[in-house]
C-alpha cells in the first residue's frame, strides 16, 4: 500500500470515518486479499444457479464457490456500475458522498477520502486492474480520481465510463468505447483481447508479490457493452447453441474468456501456495443487462432497477485457511461489508467504526447466523426509485407508487402485497426516511428525495424526453412479474 498523506497519520478523522494505526506492521500469516469483480453478468448467468439456461457453463466459477461459502441472498449496494463500485472501495453507502447514479459516480467523488487501500497496512502491495469507473481522466496528467492518487501502489486500467472496446487497447484512439489504457500514470498502446489482457496482468501481479502480503483489485469490464469476442469463439457458440440469438451467441463467448480469466487467477494462486491464506471475494456489480441479452432467472428487472434482478448478485468469499467450503449462507449480505470484512481479516478493524458494511467473518466462521436487520438502496430524485429490505421483506418505491414483497415466498416480486400490510408499507417508509436524511444531495444534480426534484415546466426539451424515455423503461420493468429461463432470454 502507498504511504499517502492520508495514510501516514495514526489515526485520521475524514468525513467522521475513523481510520486505524496503519504503521502497525501485518504479522507473517497475514493473508492475501483479492476481489474480482465481474460486469453486468447475469444472475443465471453462472452455471452455479439451477436456473441457468443450456448454454451457461462457467466451471470456474462454480468450483470456486465449491471452495467457499456462497451467499444465496447477496446484493450490490447500486443497480449500476459505478455507484457499486463506489461503496465498494468506501465500504459505506456511496449516497453518503454524493453517488447515486452513474454520472454521480464516474465523475468521482471527492479525491481526498479515504478508499479501500489506504485502510490497508504497510507491508501490503495494491493493484488496480481493469474498469475503474470512479472519476474521468480530464485533467490528464494530473488525474486527480486516478487509482494511485487514491492510495493503490499500481495499476493497469482505464478509467472512462463504463464501456471499452476489447480489442482496441490503444490510447491514441477515439470512440464511443475507446478510453487510454494506463499503465499506472502513463498512457499505452496495448494489443489483445481485454479480458485476457486482465487476467494476465492479475497474475503477473501474483507472481512479483507472492513474497509479501498483497491486495489485488481484479474488476473486469466483461460482460458488459459492446459485445465483442473473438470471431473462432463467437462461430463455436453459434454451432453449439444454433437456437440462442447472435447477441447472446456473443455474450456467451465473452463469458468463457471471463469463467477461464477467474480460472487462471485461482489456478495461479494454488501454484504459488498462496490459496489457502487469501480471502477471495466474487460478485458481479449490478444485475444482467437487458441490452446484452442477459438472464437474472427467476429474479425479476435487470440492470438500472432496484428490482432483485438488478442488485442481486453471485456472491463467494473463499479464505481455506480460516473456514471450510461447500457451504451456502442465506443470510443478507451487500457487498458494501467486502472492505470491513478484508480490515477484519488483517487485523484493522476497529470496534467502534463509521462503515455501513459490517464484517462477514461471523457468519464465515460459524460464530454467528445473523448479520444484519436492513439494507437500502436509492437511485436519487431524479429517478425517484428507492428499495428497502428487512428481514424477508422488501418494499420497492417509484415515485408515488409502493410495492411490498415477500421475498422468501416470492423472490421474483410477482406479488404486490402493499394493499394487505400497510402497517409494514409504512414501518419500512419510516426507516427509508430516516436513512435517506442522512445522505448526501447527488454530485451532479438534482435531489435525494423524488418530492424536491425539479418541476417539469424547470426541464429542458432533451432532459424531458431523457425522464420520459426512463419511466417507459420502469413500466415495462413494472409489467413483466419475472425473467423466463430461456436460452435466449
Amino acid at each position: 500500500m502507498k504511504t499517502t498523506p492520508l495514510a501516514a497519520a495514526c489515526v485520521l478523522l475524514v468525513s467522521g470515518l475513523l481510520i486505524p494505526n496503519l504503521s502497525q506492521s501485518a504479522t507473517i500469516d497475514q493473508p492475501n486479499i483479492v476481489v474480482i469483480l465481474t460486469d453486468d453478468q447475469g444472475y443465471a448467468d453462472i452455471s452455479l444457479n439451477p436456473q441457468h439456461p443450456r448454454e451457461v457453463s462457467t466451471p470456474n466459477m462454480d468450483a470456486l464457490a465449491a471452495e467457499g461459502a456462497l451467499f444465496s441472498n447477496a446484493y450490490t449496494s447500486g443497480p449500476v456500475c459505478s455507484p457499486t463500485r463506489a461503496g465498494l472501495m468506501l465500504g459505506r453507502y456511496q449516497q453518503r458522498v454524493g453517488v447515486y447514479s452513474a454520472g454521480d459516480g464516474g465523475r468521482g467523488f471527492d479525491p481526498k477520502l479515504p478508499i479501500f487501500p489506504s485502510f490497508l497496512p504497510e507491508p501490503y502491495i495494491s493493484t488496480a486492474i481493469g474498469k475503474w469507473h470512479l472519476g474521468l481522466d480530464s485533467d490528464y496528467p494530473k488525474l486527480k480520481w486516478h487509482a494511485m492518487n487514491r492510495g493503490f501502489d499500481e495499476c493497469y486500467k482505464f478509467m472512462g465510463r463504463g464501456g471499452h472496446s476489447y480489442f482496441d487497447l490503444r490510447s491514441d484512439t477515439e470512440g464511443k468505447f475507446s478510453h487510454p489504457i494506463y499503465r499506472n500514470k502513463d498512457r499505452i498502446n496495448d494489443e489483445g483481447y481485454l479480458t485476457n489482457r486482465l487476467t494476465e496482468e492479475a497474475v503477473a501481479f501474483i507472481d512479483r508479490n507472492k513474497q509479501n502480503p498483497f491486495f489485488l483489485y481484479l474488476a473486469y469490464n466483461a460482460v458488459h457493452a459492446p459485445p465483442q469476442a473473438p470471431q473462432a469463439d463467437i462461430d463455436e457458440f453459434r454451432r453449439r447453441f444454433p437456437g440462442i440469438t447472435e447477441k447472446r451467441t456473443i455474450l456467451m463467448a465473452m463469458l468463457e474468456h471471463l469463467d477461464n480469466g477467474v480460472g487462471d487467477v485461482v489456478a495461479k494462486l494454488k501454484n504459488e501456495g498462496l490459496f489457502d491464506n487469501t480471502i477471495l471475494f466474487f460478485l458481479t456489480d449490478n444485475g444482467g443487462s437487458r441490452g446484452m441479452g442477459a438472464n437474472n432467472a427467476p429474479l425479476r428487472g435487470f440492470k438500472g432497477s432496484l428490482y432483485e434482478g438488478g442488485i442481486r448478485t453471485p456472491f463467494i468469499v473463499t479464505w481455506p485457511a480460516k473456514f471450510t467450503g461447500g457451504r451456502v449462507i442465506d443470510s443478507p449480505v451487500i457487498s458494501l461489508d467486502i472492505l470491513p470484512t478484508a480490515l477484519d481479516a488483517v487485523g484493522q478493524l476497529p470496534a467502534q467504526n463509521d462503515f455501513d458494511g459490517k464484517s462477514l467473518l461471523p457468519l464465515l466462521t460459524d460464530q454467528s447466523k445473523q448479520h444484519r436487520d436492513t439494507l437500502y438502496w436509492s437511485e436519487g430524485g431524479q429517478s425517484g426509485e428507492w428499495a428497502v429490505r428487512r428481514g424477508d421483506w422488501k418494499l420497492h418505491a417509484l415515485k408515488k407508487e409502493r410495492q411490498l414483497f415477500n421475498l422468501a415466498a416470492d423472490p421474483a416480486e410477482r406479488r404486490n402485497l402493499a394493499e394487505r400490510q400497510p402497517e409494514k408499507v409504512r414501518a419500512l417508509s419510516e426507516a427509508f426516511d430516516d436513512w435517506i436524511a442522512q445522505m448526501a444531495e447527488p454530485i451532479t444534480s438534482g435531489s435525494k428525495r423524488w418530492e424536491a426534484a425539479p418541476n417539469r415546466d424547470d426541464l429542458t426539451d432533451r432532459k424531458q424526453e431523457k425522464r420520459r424515455k426512463r419511466a417507459d423503461r420502469k413500466k415495462a420493468e413494472r409489467s413483466t412479474n419475472s425473467v423466463k429461463a430461456t436460452p435466449g432470454q
